[in-house]
């Protein structure tokens, strides 16, 4: 078996990088190369993947578990908050003026 460079969560949610086998529905490329490279992602900005596929969002009565470090696939919804993002944007303008 092939593994490939993979992120998963420590148990603070941090991302931290491991070793995982790729899948095998008929490709073997690592996932950072289908995120790249897929063209359901044209167009699209700030989608997370994860398992070569867009992550899905966390369910709310899942997000303890999932911070737990449960095997939960996802992404937390703040972290693909539009208005957030662009609050975000309009301080990193300020501070950076």
């Amino acid at each position: 078996m092939v593994a490939v460079a993979g992120v998963s969560r420590d148990d603070g949610g941090r991302a931290r990088f491991g070793r995982r086998a790729p899948r095998r529905r008929g490709t073997q490329r690592p996932p950072g190369v289908w995120c790249a490279t897929n063209l359901r992602l044209a167009g699209l900005g700030g989608a997370y993947c994860e398992n070569c596929d867009i992550s899905p969002l966390v369910a709310p009565e899942e997000e303890a578990a999932w911070r737990a470090g449960a095997e939960i696939p996802g992404v937390l919804p703040y972290a693909v908050d539009p208005e957030a993002a662009a609050r975000l944007w309009e301080v990193s303008e300020r501070l950076t003026a």
